[in-house]
């Protein structure tokens, strides 16, 4: 085995699988260690990619070249659009997964990429020569010499799964924990956290009466995550169930049994996807949960109820499951968990993802306090693609928080920090209706294309595409009916049709094929056209954002009962103590209004 690479990348999960892909398709020597090999992208919770915010996050993985779309479209069982009630800047693709497929064809695709070596074993700790990152020693004493370091280390940090009172050193079910690099990070100086996250139990599919269930059927949809169409077509559907009060009561009885209820767990759970415990405590008023009821894999042997990540006892477990409509005879094939383990603060990271302290170290995925395979993986990419230009003695590769959803996660991760498992919505992005699943190609392929993590061929197709659309759009505005695109529709404008109805014969007049329109191209001209107006006024807010980001907010102003700023956001920037406008714009809550004014604040003393 060599022992020097470029570029090493600790951790074969999803922020692995990018990281290692991205720095060895940009020609760097790249070793991807795991502790089992067999496991490479697994997905130990919810079997499935994608969904609002999430969704965002893999199609900008997409344009940038990574590799999960691309193992999305040959392993789906399932694709539903999401918020289809709702406009095309909040809908989000979500697929359902063949989890084993998938991680079989990652290792695969991995093991076959050139520049790339799979190393089976476990980093003990870091190799620091002269303040810089030298290489990592393994746990059997032999050590890899490397330029840059990608940790990618999941749930594995000091990992602590629980089951009602018991718990064991894991970072998974039945896999070791790594229990020495949490110290090599703290002898660095980062500091670390705790966090939290679990799952549901899994069950025996034949014991559920489906019957008793609402199914949900895949949506026809001719585009995935990759710019090339796709067929869509499903193989095994989706059910949803639901919780009931009888459900409540027999957690609410057994609460005492359950280690998030009685503090036996230090870490912070995630907000977003809470234990039914914690669902059933903070909403109480509520007499029902949805369960969402999932094949985890084509052999449909088990399936997965999304929903019902729990950490109480098995015979618990057994009890309030057969209280559902529909699983009234179910039998669990293995329980459901929480595991604890540990993080560092991202604060101490730049937005490039390397730490401040540390030449060399970058870190993606959950060891940055972020929860999901999406968000782990939108990391990963941006690391490999930063391991290698650190490795080359290049310039870092940033994006901005108004150009992708990406960066917007890492901008928010390095400046404010975690509390809590972070997870993306749309409703974090400021500039949400820009940032679109419509037009992701058109945003970053450029930015892909110029790094060499797209082929000159498909940047081609893309280009094609964003030219037709932007000759239309041309056309279109030619032909404004007082001053606005929407009512050349007669402010109709609500479905693919309607654009269709006016655009072909547009596009023939103007000699356009109309073979070469696609109904993506359709979806950016609808989402351009029904969104003109905010479209402008975001426009304008990038521009006052950009002119007014470093802005010093000084340390003494005082925003108690500044006219105009409500007591809400007065104490989230006592909170937060942000030093320039830019901070202060990324503090949930944080309207334009109050940016205005915390502007003209400081502009003014």
């Amino acid at each position: 085995m060599q022992n020097k690479f470029d570029v090493i990348v600790v951790g074969g999960g999803h922020a692995g699988a990018e990281a290692a892909y991205a720095a060895a398709k940009l020609g760097s020597k790249t070793a991807l260690i795991s502790l089992d090999l067999n496991k490479i992208s697994l997905m130990p919770c919810n079997p499935s990619i994608g969904g609002v915010g999430k969704g965002h996050i893999v199609y900008e993985i997409s344009a940038l070249g990574g590799l999960m779309p691309e193992l999305c479209t040959k392993t789906y069982l399932q694709a539903r659009m999401l918020n289809t009630s709702k406009g095309p800047a909040v809908q989000g693709l979500r697929l359902q997964i063949d989890k084993t497929a998938y991680s079989k064809l990652s290792h695969d695709r991995l093991a076959t990429t050139p520049n790339l070596t799979l190393i089976s074993g476990k980093v003990a700790q870091l190799l620091i020569i002269n303040k810089q990152i030298a290489g990592v020693i393994l746990a059997n004493g032999k050590i890899l010499e490397c330029q840059a370091i990608v940790l990618t280390t999941g749930t594995f940090l000091n990992g602590l799964v629980h089951v009602g009172h018991t718990s064991h050193t894991a970072g998974r079910r039945d896999e070791e924990a790594v229990t020495t690099l949490s110290d090599s990070l703290k002898e660095l100086g980062l500091e670390l956290g705790r966090l939290k996250t679990g799952t549901p139990p899994r069950i025996l599919r034949s014991s559920v009466d489906f019957s008793k269930l609402e199914p949900q059927d895949t949506h026809h949809l001719e585009y995935l995550y990759e710019f090339a169409p796709v067929a869509v077509q499903q193989t095994l559907p989706c059910y949803i169930a639901h919780t009931n009060a009888k459900t409540h009561q027999i957690i609410l009885d057994h609460a005492i049994e359950s280690p998030i209820y009685t503090g036996g767990i230090q870490g912070k759970p995630p907000r977003y996807c809470p234990s039914i415990e914690d669902k059933i405590k903070r909403f109480a008023h509520k007499d029902s949960h949805h369960v969402f009821v999932e094949p985890e894999d084509a052999s449909y042997e088990e399936v997965y109820p999304s929903g019902l990540s729990t950490a109480m006892p098995l015979h618990v477990q057994e009890k309030f499951i057969r209280s559902l409509v529909g699983f009234e005879n179910a039998i669990i094939t293995k329980a459901g968990y929480a595991v604890e383990y540990d993080y560092v603060e991202p604060n101490q990271l730049k937005h490039s993802l390397e730490a401040k302290i540390v030449p060399g170290l970058f870190l993606a995925g959950q060891i940055n306090g972020t929860t999901g395979y999406e968000e782990a993986a939108g990391q990963g990419i941006i690391a490999g693609i930063n391991a290698h230009l650190k490795a080359a003695n290049k310039p870092a590769f940033i994006l901005d928080r108004e150009e992708s959803y990406i960066g917007l996660m890492i901008d928010d991760l390095v400046t404010l920090g975690v509390k809590e498992p972070y997870r993306m919505f749309t409703s974090r992005a400021e500039r949400r209706i820009m940032l679109r699943q419509d037009n992701v190609f058109m945003r970053l392929s450029p930015k892909a294309h110029a790094l060499g993590m797209i082929s000159n061929e498909l940047y081609q197709q893309i280009e094609c595409e964003n030219q037709l659309v932007s000759k239309i759009l041309t056309a279109l505005k030619g032909r404004v009916v007082n001053g606005h695109l929407l009512n050349l529709f007669g402010q109709q404008l609500d479905n693919l049709e309607i654009v269709k109805g006016y655009v072909w014969p547009l596009a023939r007049e103007l000699e356009i094929d109309l073979s070469l329109i696609s109904v993506r191209a359709l979806q950016i001209i609808y989402a351009e056209v029904k969104y003109e107006e905010y479209l402008k006024r975001e426009q304008k807010e990038v521009e006052k954002s950009i002119k007014y980001r470093a802005l010093e907010i000084p340390s003494d102003l005082n925003l108690v009962n500044l006219p105009g700023l409500s007591k809400e956001l007065q104490e989230k920037l006592a909170l937060h103590k942000p030093a320039t406008v830019a901070q202060a714009m990324l503090i949930p809550g944080m309207t334009p209004a109050a940016i205005s004014l915390l502007i003209f604040k400081c502009r003014n003393l």
